[in-house]
C-alpha cells in the first residue's frame, strides 16, 4: 500500500484567483519558499507526496491542485485552457508575495511553467523566476507528444504489463479487497511510465479529470514550446530519466534554448522520485544549495 502522507501545515483556498485553488503548505516554515506544481493536466497535487517532502527539510513547500483538478475542482464545464493555467500560476505567484519565485514542476507543470515563462517574455509585470528545477518535463511539442502517445501504448501492450494484469484478474482481489485491486489496478494504469513497469508499486492513487485533461491539451494545439525559449538569466535545472516514454530529446532541446542544467537519470522513467528517489534528490539539492 502507498505511504501514509502527512497533513499539510496549513491549507486554504487562493482568494485572487477567477475560481479558488486548493492550496497546501508543508515542510520547514520561515525557510525559502519552493512552489510545486504537479502534473495533468486536470490531476491533483498529492500524488508528489509524500516523496517531495524530502525537500521539506530545508524549505517551505506550498502545492496547489491546479484548476479542475483535485480540490480545486468546482465541477463547472467551462473550457480550461493553457492560457487558464498559466494566468492562475500568475495568480497564486502575486498572492503569495513570491516576487522572485522558485519553481520545482514535474511534468505538465514544467510544460505550465515554460509557458507562464514565454509569456513572461511579452509581460514585464509578469514575475520573472528565481530559478526553476523541471523534472520530467511533458512534451514541448505536437510532434514529440506524437512520439510519447505511440510509445507509451506500445509499453502498455507490452508482454510484462499484460502478464501482470492477467495475474490481478486471476487474484480474486477484486471480490476479496475491493481497495487493493483498485489501487493494484491504478499502479498498472500506469506502469508504462516505468522503466521497469515492475516498480509501480505503493503509488499515491490520483484521479484525472478527462474533460480537462482534453480541453487543456486541445488549447495547445500545434504547439512548439522549445522555439519560443530564449537563454535564462536565472538558474535553471532539467532532470529527465532516459527511459521515460516523453523522449530525452523534448527536455535536451529546451535545456539547449535555456542554457540550462540537463541531468539525465539512468534506469529511470517518467517518474524518478519513486523510481530513483537518490539520484533525483542528490541532483535537486544540490542544485537548490548552490543557487540559494
Amino acid at each position: 500500500m502507498p505511504q501514509p502522507i502527512p497533513p499539510p501545515r496549513e491549507e486554504g483556498y487562493t482568494s485572487t484567483t477567477a475560481v479558488p485553488l486548493y492550496w497546501a503548505a508543508y515542510g520547514n516554515k520561515g525557510a525559502p519558499r519552493l512552489l510545486v506544481l504537479h502534473g495533468g493536466p486536470g490531476a491533483e497535487h498529492c500524488y508528489l507526496l509524500p516523496q517531495l517532502l524530502h525537500l521539506g527539510a530545508e524549505y517551505d513547500l506550498l502545492f496547489y491542485d491546479q484548476r479542475g483538478g483535485g480540490k480545486s475542482n468546482t465541477g463547472a464545464t467551462d473550457p480550461i485552457s493553457w492560457q487558464t493555467q498559466v494566468e492562475d500560476l500568475s495568480a497564486v505567484v502575486r498572492e503569495f508575495s513570491l516576487e522572485r519565485p522558485s519553481i520545482v514542476a514535474y511534468s505538465f507543470g514544467a510544460l505550465i511553467t515554460l509557458k507562464y515563462l514565454t509569456e513572461s517574455y511579452s509581460h514585464p509585470g509578469m514575475a520573472k523566476p528565481k530559478r526553476l528545477v523541471l523534472l520530467d518535463p511533458a512534451p514541448l511539442t505536437r510532434e514529440y507528444r506524437k512520439v510519447f502517445e505511440d510509445e507509451f501504448s506500445r509499453r502498455n501492450r507490452a508482454p510484462e504489463i499484460l502478464r501482470m494484469r492477467e495475474e490481478l484478474n486471476a487474484s480474486g482481489l477484486r471480490e476479496n479487497d475491493p481497495a487493493a485491486y483498485r489501487q493494484r489496478a491504478f499502479e498498472l494504469g500506469v506502469a508504462g511510465y516505468f522503466a521497469d513497469p515492475r516498480r509501480a508499486n505503493d503509488l499515491t492513487p490520483f484521479r484525472v479529470v478527462g474533460r480537462v485533461q482534453q480541453s487543456v491539451w486541445e488549447s495547445l494545439g500545434d504547439f512548439d514550446i522549445i522555439s519560443a525559449l530564449k537563454k535564462a538569466d536565472f538558474p535553471v535545472l532539467i532532470v529527465h530519466g532516459s527511459d521515460d516514454p516523453i523522449p530525452v530529446a523534448s527536455s535536451t532541446q529546451a535545456a539547449e534554448r535555456l542554457r540550462a542544467q540537463l541531468v539525465v537519470l539512468d534506469d529511470c522513467g517518467h517518474v524518478p522520485y519513486v523510481e530513483q528517489p537518490i539520484k533525483l534528490f542528490t541532483a535537486v539539492d544540490a542544485f537548490l544549495a548552490e543557487t540559494e
